[in-house]
């Protein structure tokens, strides 16, 4: 058998299994540090939760996509806010400046490409490792 990196490996072990997002969610406390819990191709599955506010950044390359599995959140953009509650889903189309934000603690999935760095090219104190698989 051929040696495979680790990145190959994990998402070996996830490939037709089913994935219990609440039981990767009891697996870190932390917030604004997404954890990868699946690939697709060129894309990534990540569990986030989040509370109180982000800094506003965008994303030049790629879309984003926000889905609230669990609480209430509001995303600002430039010229308006949403909010979206447990179930809903929004997608921030790239190079649009949003700051997501959440009173309450809340518990998303983001889908973006790989790579993708959580605070864009704003950087700072809150920009999560790459690629930290649960």
């Amino acid at each position: 058998m051929l040696p495979c990196s680790d990145q190959l490996q994990r998402a070996l072990l996830v490939m037709n299994n089913p994935i219990n997002f609440e039981e990767k969610f009891s697996k870190f406390a932390d917030h604004w540090s997404p954890k990868v819990i699946a690939e697709m191709n060129d894309y990534q599955f990540k569990l986030v939760k989040i509370k109180g506010e982000f800094i506003t950044h965008n994303h030049e390359d790629t879309d984003e996509v926000f889905i609230v599995i669990e609480g209430s959140m509001k995303i600002q953009f430039e010229d308006r806010a949403i909010e979206l509650e447990s179930g809903e889903m929004v997608v921030v189309k790239k190079g649009e400046k949003h700051r997501p934000y959440a009173e309450n603690e809340c518990k998303i999935m983001l889908i973006e490409p790989a790579g993708v760095v959580n605070t864009g090219g704003a950087g700072g104190d809150l920009t999560a490792p790459d690629n930290d698989w649960i």
